[in-house]
């Protein structure tokens, strides 16, 4: 808490931002006063899982142009303790794939909030259909030969 607000965080990839993304930032927006986003730099992203299809720089772009954070900051570390001092984190939102890991910010006086995605779109699924489609279309591409230049 700060001069009486209650601060949230939240933080991500938010590789290719969709509406679960929004969905999870506007809950800590509802959870508090002053909404922190975190969003997670490539060099972090890439040591974890494969690399963000939008650069960091775009990503925070799009994140910052959102209503509903107060403040956007880059995410350089999985582990909040240090964020969540100096920032006087009072609660602390992430998708429900991280279950479990955020637990111990609850020792530090965080209550940390599981936000369920559900079925539906996410990154790897977007990703997924792309590469399904792409691989189709390329199977209905028009095999002719290019015609003799003389």
């Amino acid at each position: 808490m700060y001069n009486g607000k209650i601060v949230v965080y939240t933080s991500g990839t938010f590789d290719m931002f969709h509406s679960n993304h929004l969905k999870m930032i506007k809950y800590a927006r509802g959870l508090g006063d002053t909404l922190i986003v975190g969003v997670s730099t490539d060099e972090l992203v890439c040591s974890y899982k494969r690399p963000p299809i939008i650069p960091f720089e775009e990503r925070l772009a799009i994140v910052e142009s959102l209503k509903y954070p107060d403040i956007v900051i880059p995410q350089r570390s999985l582990d909040h303790t240090e964020v969540v001092k100096k920032l006087n984190i009072d609660a602390f939102v992430v998708g429900d794939d991280w279950v479990g890991k955020y637990d111990y910010l609850k020792d530090l006086g965080v209550s940390v909030f599981y936000f369920p995605y559900g079925d539906g779109v996410s990154s790897s699924s977007i990703k997924k259909d792309i590469v399904q489609k792409y691989e189709s279309l390329k199977g209905k591409i028009d095999h002719q030969p290019n015609p003799s230049i003389k």
